[in-house]
């Protein structure tokens, strides 16, 4: 596998000694295990170049060409309109950035050659689901037959965010201290205002389709791992599912990595909105970590109003007021509040910058805010939205205020 070794240097990375995958530089020598550090993965769809309608079915050969391209970390999802990448272990923030930006090229490079755009949106605005198809893999083939329509309502795209913290029993500790704060994430996140060529009135619809999956929403209030080891038994030797892999959470343990994997969030429009929050998730893992006694705060009334916000924050986004056990509670007031208390830990993990993006967010409103100007400022178009979706997904900060409709398609 040949690099042009004056890109690897720009982005900060270089070759396996094997010279078969890309390895960050920021990492490189890092314990496997090292304590905070991170990964993002992110879903895209697959649309025709040049109308942008989703995919219905992409070649192998597209997800062999662009997982050669990016040396392993693209590959296929559950249906064939969508594409997944994942990027290396980081330990700074800005060196996530520049690998997700350099995937999305690359993927979109990939895509244009058989003919598709990559969009980064939690619904695609146009697509119904009544036309999607399984990817051809024995997994998704049985979760299509298991799920039947429920698995192909699933054209939804997320963002995951994996935490290193070696010590299993305080990752399920972490998992009940974080449970209240997802209904945040969701909130920064949001990128899912269209369903079916309709406006849904929801800024992020995605998880309202999402849940209808068995083993979704917000995790089981468990008090130890060995809870959780029970409960993913008994489905296993139940028939119920093949393996943990299939609990899917807005949050979960990963089965694969010594990670508590964030799975709540749309998949951001923009990069830097991508990193924001992966970097608040962190900054609060660590917060959280270190602090094992906050978990035992978290009781069934807090998940239960936690429950309540979830849809909060579906439903109203940037601009969600929620709910609290001592009254109402404005989306900026309560970010404003966590940032001060994770003051210490942003500044051990060097991600000030990346924090104050977060209030940004909320400033000039998330991808869902843009996509509904978008629309109205097109006099309801959905075939603009679309368009300011796949030129920004690759291009980075394009304001629907700046946003022409004569504008190429990267």
């Amino acid at each position: 596998m040949q690099f042009d070794p004056k890109i690897l240097e720009m982005l900060r990375v270089q070759l396996s000694r094997d010279g078969g995958h890309l390895i960050i530089r920021s990492a490189a020598g890092v314990d496997e295990t090292s304590e905070y550090s991170f990964g993002i993965e992110e879903e895209y769809f697959l649309a025709d170049r040049k109308t942008l309608d989703v995919a219905t079915q992409t070649p192998n050969d597209l997800f062999e060409a662009a997982s050669w391209s990016t040396g392993g970390q693209a590959m296929r999802e559950m249906l064939q309109a969508q594409l997944e990448v994942a990027t290396n272990v980081h330990i700074h923030a800005n060196d996530a950035r520049e690998e997700l930006k350099f995937l999305r090229r690359e993927v979109a490079a990939v895509a244009a050659q058989y003919g598709f755009a990559i969009m980064a949106c939690g619904t695609h605005p146009t697509a119904s689901w009544r036309y999607s198809q399984p990817s051809p893999k024995p997994r998704y083939e049985d979760m299509i037959e298991d799920l039947r329509t429920l698995g192909h309502r699933n054209m939804l795209c997320g963002m995951h965010v994996h935490v290193q913290l070696p010590d299993p029993e305080r990752r399920f500790t972490l998992m009940r201290a974080m449970i209240p704060y997802l209904p945040l994430f969701i909130a920064l996140s949001t990128s899912s205002p269209f369903w079916h060529a309709n406006e849904t009135g929801l800024k992020g619809y995605r998880l309202a389709a999402y849940d209808e999956l068995p083993r979704t929403g917000l995790p089981e209030l468990f008090g130890s791992r060995s809870e959780y080891e029970e409960y993913v038994a008994a489905l296993v030797r139940s028939g119920v599912m093949p393996d943990e892999s299939y609990v899917w959470w807005g949050m979960r343990p990963s089965s694969r990595h010594p990670t508590l994997e964030l799975r709540a969030p749309d998949v951001c429009t923009r990069v830097d909105d991508a990193v924001a929050i992966a970097s608040l998730y962190r900054t609060l893992s660590r917060y959280l970590y270190e602090r094992p006694h906050l978990s035992e705060q978290v009781t069934n009334v807090d998940r239960a109003i936690a429950v309540e916000n979830k849809w909060r924050a579906q439903r109203y986004g940037t601009n969600c007021i929620f709910a609290t056990r001592d009254g109402p509670v404005e989306i900026r007031q309560m970010l404003s509040a966590l940032l001060d208390d994770l003051s210490a830990d942003a500044a051990a993990l060097a991600v000030q910058r990346e924090l104050e993006e977060c209030k940004k967010i909320l400033e000039r409103g998330n991808s869902a805010d843009a996509q509904l100007r978008v629309y109205r400022n097109s006099g309801r178009n959905l075939g603009e939205v679309n368009r300011w979706i796949a030129q920004a997904t690759v291009a980075g900060q394009v304001e629907p205020s700046s946003w022409a409709s004569n504008q190429e398609i990267v």
